[in-house]
């Protein structure tokens, strides 16, 4: 029933507000979310339509409807591998495995390579999916710190002096929810550090698309440690479950048991889909169509709220707005919900005792028409809350 607040102190919570918001609440009708990063447009179900029409004139339909292999179809694992070896360098199929979706990706991680108790350092503000995933394992998270978004290596190698850690998590090319790309330069020191501890790296990639010219994947650089997260939810569709791991080839064994336990292998639906896209150039085209659609987007974001103190990818659906010093999000959250908006705090993505005071704003999903009035509503909660 409080919130402390480092150099504050202590405040009753509002309790009108859910403290998982940003993990677990879903928009009600006629609330507008900038919870959840929702990408798409109308278009996207004439795509699916063509998908399916495509699947049922060509595929084998009866082997969709029997169990597959845990790890996924051999010649979907395949090209899957071949579309990411123009930015990830050769990729052996065998060493990629089909997920239910990033998320599941990251559950499996933790419940296949992990035991309870061991340490993973993270960012001090990182994906609020994969802090579920690691309580749900026992794992205790280790906050890192760094600058917008970007681990200091420095600080990641006082940890490791400190205590034994078994895993960095990592968001290198578009962190969410901070949208920064990390240099070159820092991924190989960081790199060096795992190496020198013998730590497991795990690169998600859920954003990566959004940048047309990142810098070497960490697997690409690193590819004895570390394990790749990716997924195809932000660049096609939420709705459509389907993502993948490539590990080295000594931990597939338990990451195959760790899906055999949890869904038994991704759906050959959506599977079968989503590959025949890739193939056809149809995920390419959408893929540039989130980028087009997240740059007048953030334009706009920027127009209304003040670009200067606004931090995000150029080409991302969401964006991060640090609150003036003494401004509390709480109050801002709560006048944002009476308005019909729903917002999330800096606390569900933050792994250090003493949570910022920001608004994360996921806008990829409010239709255009919409989204000057929804920045403009929340500029406003916010400069009320500063006077």
């Amino acid at each position: 029933m409080i919130v402390g607040e480092a150099g504050r102190g202590t405040f009753v919570r509002d309790l009108g507000l859910p403290p998982t918001l940003g993990v677990r609440q879903t928009a009600s009708d006629g609330l507008i979310d900038l919870v959840f990063n929702m990408p798409g447009d109308a278009a996207d179900a004439d795509m699916l339509r063509a998908g399916l029409r495509r699947l049922a004139a060509a595929g084998d339909l009866e082997a969709m409807l029997r169990y597959q292999p845990h790890g996924g179809r051999t010649h979907e694992r395949r090209i899957i591998a071949e579309s990411l070896a123009s930015t990830l360098g050769p990729i052996d199929p065998e060493c990629l495995l089909v997920t239910s979706g990033g998320q599941h990706g990251l559950a499996t991680i933790a419940l296949g390579l992990f035991q309870r108790g061991e340490r993973i350092a993270t960012d001090t503000l990182t994906y609020p999916g994969f802090k579920s995933v690691a309580a749900l394992q026992g794992l205790e998270i280790v906050p890192v710190e760094g600058r917008g978004g970007v681990m200091d290596p420095d600080d990641l190698e006082r940890q490791c002096r400190a205590r034994k850690l078994r895993a960095v998590y990592l968001m290198p090319t578009v962190h969410n929810p901070l949208g920064a790309v990390m240099n070159e330069a820092t991924r190989l020191r960081l790199i060096e550090i795992a190496r020198t501890h013998d730590l497991l790296l795990i690169e998600d990639a859920a954003y990566t698309f959004l940048e047309p010219d990142p810098p070497p994947s960490l697997i690409a650089l690193a590819p004895e440690r570390t394990v790749y997260v990716g997924g195809f939810s932000k660049s096609l569709a939420t709705g459509l479950r389907l993502g993948y791991l490539i590990a080295p080839a000594t931990h597939t064994d338990r990451l195959l048991e760790a899906i055999r336990a949890t869904t038994w292998n991704a759906p050959a639906l959506i599977s079968g889909l989503v590959t025949g896209w890739v193939e056809d150039g149809t995920l390419a085209g959408s893929e540039e169509t989130r980028r087009r659609d997240g740059a007048e987007r953030q334009r706009l974001c920027r127009t209304v709220l003040g670009g200067s103190s606004v931090l995000s990818h150029r080409y991302a659906g969401f964006a991060w707005l640090p609150l003036d010093k003494g401004v509390r999000s709480e109050p801002i959250v709560t006048r944002l919900k009476e308005q019909g908006v729903l917002a999330s705090g800096a606390e569900p993505f933050a792994t250090t005792i003493a949570v910022p005071q920001a608004l994360r704003l996921a806008f990829g999903g409010v239709r255009k028409d919409e989204l000057k009035g929804v920045f403009q509503t929340v500029r406003e909660a916010v400069e009320e809350a500063s006077i």
